[in-house]
């Protein structure tokens, strides 16, 4: 892929982006529309979900027919153009009022994450990268805190039913032993933009699929993070476990986290 067509790319995505914010938010900010239902437990899904990866699926197609798409709600399969999309990241966030959800819109191409989009429309934000070319928020530079010390730092963990609870809770009470501030907010996406800004040192879950992490691995990368190898063996098909940090932290957030 030659860097003008990966621009392009980039561009349509984030017209696309603000595109889908709009729609998003019309459903937010009527409760009456959400039509909620659960995929399982603490799974949940609401009619702005298939609507928002409804448009950004069509329009994709129409603008770059020869490319393939995954999403959470519709599936797909892999190729060496590759969009993959969450149409609303924090969905149980979004069911409930929470402004803290996303769209996150990915391109990989050859297997290698190169384009990131992620709209927080009820937050005002739009973090955006390309490999090579830096991260922003709204437009200006990010990059991660530099933290070194994990006794001062805080990361975020993600949780899932994917995952036995007892692990879930070993890693929380490793990370409080070692002296850092252990959180969660509901989105995988923004946890890992939350890291690229410098809001906290770190991200990690032990699974997290696909479309939860392509954009906000570009991002954060590009805003300077360590971020183990998503997307090695499986991980665009069933996922893996994500760790993303501070460099200077990578050696004690393993340790903490198990994931190598």
């Amino acid at each position: 892929m030659t860097p003008a067509e990966r621009d392009l790319r980039y561009y349509a995505a984030l017209g696309l982006a603000a595109e889908a914010s709009h729609l998003a938010l019309g459903y937010f900010n009527r409760r009456d529309s959400l039509g909620i239902t659960m995929k399982g437990a603490q799974d949940w899904l609401t009619v702005a979900d298939g609507k928002v990866e409804e448009f950004l699926r069509r329009r994709l197609s129409a603008l770059f027919p020869q490319d393939s798409v995954i999403g959470e709600e519709g599936g797909g399969t892999a190729s060496d153009a590759l969009w993959i999309l969450d149409p609303i990241d924090g969905t149980a966030n979004f069911a409930h009022g929470d402004r803290n959800w996303c769209i996150s819109i990915g391109f990989l191409a050859d297997r290698r994450p190169e384009i990131g989009i992620v709209a927080a429309p009820a937050l005002g934000e739009v973090y955006a990268a390309r490999r090579g070319a830096g991260a922003t928020l709204n437009g200006e530079p990010i990059r991660v805190s530099g933290a070194s010390d994990v006794a001062r730092a805080a990361f975020e963990l993600g949780w899932s039913t994917r995952v036995p609870a007892e692990r879930y809770l070993e890693v929380i009470a490793r990370g409080y032993a070692a002296g850092a501030a252990v959180k969660r907010a509901g989105s995988g996406t923004l946890g890992l933009c939350h890291t690229a800004c410098g809001w906290s040192e770190g991200y990690a879950e032990l699974h997290i699929n696909a479309w939860d992490v392509a954009a906000g691995i570009v991002i954060a990368s590009e805003a300077g993070a360590y971020v183990n190898d998503f997307f090695a063996g499986e991980g665009i098909a069933r996922g893996n476990p994500i760790l993303c940090c501070t460099p200077e932290l990578a050696p004690a957030l393993r340790k903490i986290t198990g994931i190598a």
